[in-house]
């Protein structure tokens, strides 16, 4: 037998065992197939899931979108996003500051020697309630712009982060501000932050809203309507917040 017979038959005999050594183990290292997505959307089980919304790319996202918003596209369904991130950020800080700016506007304005803003019956100024007019222009000035800043930077973030960070997808409303470094650095911290921030946030918009709506009705201050509805009640609070 020649040199080239013998490692010929070598090599095909010893090609089942080179297999079985090469080869991994398909039962050990297959992972389970994901889960198909649904047809249906789980907020609303008898309406059909919108094909944009696969409930893993954005937090909170349950496939509610009744009126098909989400159907134009995918880019476009970004700006949504981030429109509706400014508007939950914004929500949030206004539900706090109406009840604390009933609380403590004319305390603050006895202290510097201002005129409250409020009115006779202690309601903040908006739309529906008035005295917007007795807000300073400044202030009004100083707004427009700090929230044409912010959208401006909201549009750059949309538009170029992808192009510029390859491995890292742009999440709408991540402008990198941490100051007090709470943000995670695990996945599992950041999907929770940012369910917790949206789930808050859509809750605000709708408090906001029914602030608005009660006190345009009831002509009554929210914070004097609460379920402690009495005289004696922002004196407490305040009282509270000396302490």
């Amino acid at each position: 037998m020649t040199q080239q017979q013998l490692v010929v038959s070598f090599s095909s005999s010893s090609s089942p065992l080179l297999a079985m050594v090469s080869t991994p183990n398909q039962s050990t290292n297959n992972k389970p197939p994901p889960t198909p997505l649904s047809k249906y959307s789980k907020s609303i089980p008898f309406l059909r899931r919108p094909p944009n919304l696969d409930g893993t790319t954005y937090a909170g996202d349950v496939g509610f979108d009744p009126f098909n918003f989400s159907s134009s596209s995918p880019e476009q369904l970004v700006y949504y996003r981030e429109a509706e991130m400014k508007h939950s950020r914004l929500a949030m800080l206004a539900a706090a500051g109406w009840p604390i700016s009933e609380l403590l506007d004319k305390k603050l304005a006895g202290w510097l020697d201002m005129d409250s803003v409020l009115g006779s019956d202690d309601r903040v100024p908006s739309i529906l309630n008035g005295g917007m007019d007795n807000i300073s222009p400044i202030w009004w000035g100083f707004c427009l712009g700090l929230a044409a800043a912010i959208d401006l930077r909201g549009i750059q973030n949309s538009r170029y982060s992808n192009e510029e960070n390859n491995d890292k997808v742009y999440q709408p409303g991540d402008y990198g501000f941490d100051p007090l470094g709470l943000y995670p650095d695990d996945l599992q911290g950041q999907q929770r932050i940012q369910l917790a921030e949206i789930k808050h946030g859509r809750l605000a918009m709708i408090a906001i809203t029914a602030f608005a709506f009660q006190e345009y009705v009831s002509k009554v201050g929210i914070v004097d309507e609460t379920a402690h509805s009495s005289s004696s009640l922002p004196e407490r609070v305040w009282r509270m917040t000396l302490s």
